[in-house]
């Protein structure tokens, strides 16, 4: 049956007949976009300020990603890892090329895989090859929802469902380098940390925290992983948050705006963890598969010959200036189009059914916190709409929250 000319109340009501109640009914039923811009079924446009959750780095149908999917399609579809091809080796050797430092590409070697939770299980099993099996990760990390992924997010209501988990894992205040030096010990495999936090609210650590990190690990011999799933691919206005920093990881997690909208994950080894997993240790049917190592080929080519990195950091320093001088929003965090903000009540809710009438989609990381993680070729004329509106947003919002608490 069709759902092209479905209403929004028939299409969620045919979702929740037909999905598995995982998510909560759809706030939204989405039929088209184009650049930043959404469109439901009733035919409503949004700005999407949310990106598909920091995937969709070009936006919605954008010439360069639908070209390099539609030309690989007709060429090569789906191989299986019995074999190699070309998208699949070139995207390896950029993505080390853009790791690498003074010029010259990273020393190290990439497993693909399909998504965010599937690259951090990779590693986490890459972790098991060092012959240790304490992991050292930070409260209010979000790295996946299969169980190993699991295993090393700390929010208690994803976990205890599915406990035991596999251990053993310690958590540590996120941005304390005094408690992750306590933590980790000459038994520890790895420390995995998010050089941004995303799903918390886009926590970003105070300074030398990353370099600590690399102090720490290389006094145990432990590994050091940073999962880039949200913060990498120019999310943060350059292409891996932790170069901010400028600290070399010995394992980079990728997903999300990797491909831009279409499924892609990879874990990148560097040094002495490019050799930890060997035939028969790990694998994937559909990793490396050829169209989408074209898709991510085509949003890494964009990103650099667009400009866009430049673009980015300009574009959010604007962002954060203008919903700064809001006065019920008590701070603004993050780096280039990765954005969190605290609001001055636990309005949050409010906020995104305030921002989604006004044809805006934003997002709740909590009851006080709202994120934004638009596609990376956001203008600033729709960034200044945005603005524009953002005091009206938030006078629906206390309204409505006011009402609701009457």
């Amino acid at each position: 049956m069709s759902t092209l000319h479905d209403t929004q109340d028939q299409l969620v009501g045919r979702y929740t007949y037909a999905l598995m109640n995982t998510f909560g009914p759809p706030k939204l039923a989405l039929v088209r976009g184009e650049g930043a811009t959404v469109w439901d079924s009733d035919g409503k446009a949004y700005l999407d300020l949310l990106g598909g959750i920091a995937v969709n780095s070009l936006g919605h149908a954008h010439p360069a990603l639908v070209g390099a999917v539609t030309e690989q399609l007709t060429t090569l579809g789906h191989i299986s890892n019995f074999f190699t091809s070309p998208p699949q080796v070139e995207l390896a050797e950029k993505l080390l090329s853009l790791l690498g430092t003074g010029g010259a590409p990273a020393q190290g070697k990439v497993f693909l895989a399909n998504s965010g939770t599937e690259a951090n299980e990779g590693a986490f099993k890459l972790t098991r090859r060092t012959g240790r099996t304490h992991v050292v990760v930070a409260e209010g990390g979000f790295h996946g929802r299969t169980m190993g992924a699991l295993a090393l997010t700390s929010k208690a209501a994803y976990r205890e469902p599915f406990e035991p988990l596999p251990g053993e894992v310690t958590f540590v205040p996120y941005g304390d380098a005094e408690a992750l030096a306590a933590a980790v010990t000459d038994a520890t495999a790895a420390i995995c940390l998010e050089p941004v936090q995303g799903e918390a609210g886009v926590v970003v650590p105070p300074d030398g925290y990353l370099a600590a990190a690399r102090s720490i690990a290389d006094e145990h011999g432990s590994l050091l992983w940073f999962d880039e799933v949200q913060s990498g691919v120019g999310r943060t206005g350059i292409w891996f948050e932790h170069q901010r920093a400028g600290v070399l990881p010995d394992i980079v997690t990728l997903a999300k705006g990797l491909g831009g909208g279409f499924p892609i994950g990879a874990v990148v080894g560097l040094g002495r963890a490019a050799d930890l997993l060997e035939p028969g240790n790990h694998g994937t049917t559909f990793g490396g598969n050829p169209v989408a190592c074209a898709a991510a080929l085509a949003v890494l080519r964009t990103i650099e010959d667009d400009g866009l990195l430049a673009h980015v950091s300009a574009l959010g320093a604007h962002v954060r200036a203008g919903l700064a001088a809001e006065p019920r929003v008590t701070e603004v965090r993050g780096h280039g189009l990765l954005i969190g903000l605290d609001l001055a009540a636990p309005v949050a809710a409010h906020v995104v059914v305030a921002a989604q009438d006004a044809g805006y989609i934003v997002n709740m990381p909590t009851p006080s916190r709202i994120r934004l993680a638009p596609p990376l070729v956001l203008t600033q004329a729709e960034a200044d709409r945005f603005l524009a509106d953002w005091p009206g947003i938030l006078d629906a919002a206390w309204a409505a929250a006011e009402t609701a608490g009457a």
